[in-house]
């Protein structure tokens, strides 16, 4: 049983965003590994941007100081 777990920044990220990266994740562990998408789990945690670090600094501040932020992945 395939587990995906993504996280990313808790930021106005509609249902219907979340909704197709789960589609998304299982097509592609269906895709490539040809796994059973009855069987993949995916979840999304988001985490508030000043308990995501980056650089020694919370995502938080690094914008207010308007230090760039690399993309997420």
């Amino acid at each position: 049983m395939p587990y995906v777990n993504i996280k990313i920044t808790r930021e106005a990220v509609t249902p219907q965003q979340k909704a197709a990266l789960i589609a998304g994740a299982t097509r592609l562990l269906v895709d490539v590994l040809g796994k059973n998408p009855q069987t993949t789990v995916v979840v999304i945690d988001e985490v508030d941007t000043d308990n995501w670090g980056i650089g020694g600094e919370t995502v938080t501040e690094r914008r207010r100081l308007g230090s760039p932020v690399p993309a997420q992945s």
